[in-house]
């Protein structure tokens, strides 16, 4: 079994620990240490995207991440192009949109949010960094219509690093938690993407 200490380290170098292990090391089983829920969260997912069966335990302030039984390689962790629509991104940065006035700036985000359905099936992910991730939070004035928006399918990534910055991991209600890796892929594999 493969081992990878990955505390102390922020997203998304546990991941792409685990990645190198899988890919150029082969491995087929791993356990891999961190010291926060977000890359514990990130590793899981990674790990299951590729074919592994996981399972994660609390020792001490560590969690530990065993993945079994992956081939290798595995699958690609996002969809491939499929060619019948272009695929759009939205990147959100901030809870806000805008400059100069943050009341304005709240209301027209709250707006940006709920008219964005009207991209229709070319909108392909919608991800949340910084203190954008705020608009995933319980509380937010937006998070049903998001809730919404992800039981239609539109996945929602939220950057992990971000929610453990903020203090705010154990209240995300939508989307999926994610890592800078993720992002960056979804990116090369989107036909555009809109940075709000």
């Amino acid at each position: 079994m493969k081992e990878i200490d990955a505390r102390g380290l922020s997203c998304p170098a546990p991941v792409l620990q685990t990645k190198a292990a899988i890919e150029n090391e082969q491995a087929t089983s791993v356990r891999v240490t961190v010291d926060n829920a977000a890359s514990a969260q990130n590793v899981t997912r990674f790990l299951q995207s590729r074919g592994f069966a996981t399972e994660t335990e609390t020792i001490g302030t560590d969690l530990v991440i065993v993945g079994r039984g992956g081939g290798g390689q595995g699958a690609a962790p996002a969809a491939a192009k499929n060619g019948e629509h272009t695929k759009i991104m939205v990147m959100v940065a901030s809870d806000r949109m805008g400059h100069g006035d943050d009341e304005l700036g709240a209301k027209l985000m709250i707006s940006f949010i709920k008219t964005i359905a009207e991209m229709g099936e070319e909108l392909w992910r919608l991800v949340f960094v910084n203190s954008g991730v705020k608009l995933t939070i319980d509380g937010s004035p937006v998070v049903d219509v998001l809730q919404n928006y992800e039981a239609g399918g539109l996945q929602i990534l939220v950057c992990g690093t971000c929610l453990t910055h903020f203090d705010l991991l154990k209240r995300k209600q939508v989307g999926v938690t994610t890592n800078m890796l993720d992002i960056v892929t979804a990116m090369q594999l989107a036909d555009k993407v809109i940075n709000i």
